[in-house]
């Protein structure tokens, strides 16, 4: 069987980059680029291009892309669009091409390209995203992109829902997804309450941003497997 195993900071990601053109990746940030671009695409966006610093993002803003940058939790002066999934609303990106930055989403992205195949977890796509990685049948790295190269709270719970999805297809032996499913179990049956302590929850109501945690943990509500795959991102979940 394929294996699943997790990687809990982009610190920890060159212990795992060995034999990488073989295992698929799933890149995690709850909170919220991976969820962002799960929701732009759903609202018709053609492309996403994400981008390691603003600059990079308004260079293509001056080539018609829509710039959407954001750091540490704020979304920077003079760009189109921020981080927020309510940003991404169809009248804003629907056929549009989108230059991303983040914090971290963005970089995390970047650190996979070598894997065979990288797609964009969130929780309102879980169900079609496991659905692609059983089927598919390679190992699994589930990737936490995390805050500033620390642990979170969040992608670690995610990541540990789609380990217990796919509990049974997949061999499960190290310790990080282990855990992954530990504090998943602890979140499951309600996971707003449980993610209230999470640091960057914190960091979002000291932004008075709370209202994208809601849109962040809705779950199941979109049919979309965002791909980063030479250089940009598309939806090839009808490919």
């Amino acid at each position: 069987m394929p294996s699943i195993e997790t990687i809990l900071s982009p610190a920890l990601f060159h212990l795992y980059e060995e034999d990488l053109e073989h295992k698929n990746v799933v890149v995690i940030d709850i909170l919220r680029a991976t969820t962002t671009i799960c929701v732009a695409f759903a609202n018709g966006a053609r492309e996403i291009l994400p981008v390691a610093k603003p600059e990079e993002a308004a260079a293509m803003q001056q080539k018609g892309w829509i710039a959407a940058a954001e750091r540490h939790g704020k979304t920077v002066k003079r760009f189109d669009l921020g981080n927020s999934p309510q940003d991404h609303t169809e009248e804003r990106v629907l056929g549009q091409k989108i230059a991303l930055t983040t914090t971290n989403g963005t970089r995390a992205l970047q650190m996979s390209s070598a894997a065979n195949h990288v797609w964009v977890g969130s929780f309102l796509n879980i169900k079609t995203l496991t659905e692609k990685l059983r089927t598919d049948n390679h190992d699994v790295l589930l990737f936490c992109a995390g805050w500033k190269d620390k642990f979170n709270l969040e992608d670690t719970v995610f990541a540990g829902a789609v380990a217990s999805l796919l509990a049974g297809g997949f061999t499960i032996t190290d310790d990080a997804t282990l855990a992954a499913i530990d504090l998943y179990k602890k979140a499951e049956s309600d996971l707003h309450a449980y993610l209230q302590k999470a640091s960057h929850v914190n960091r979002f109501k000291s932004l008075h941003i709370e209202s994208d945690l809601e849109a962040c943990l809705k779950t199941n509500t979109l049919n979309v497997l965002p791909e980063f795959k030479n250089g940009t991102i598309q939806n090839s979940h009808n490919a």
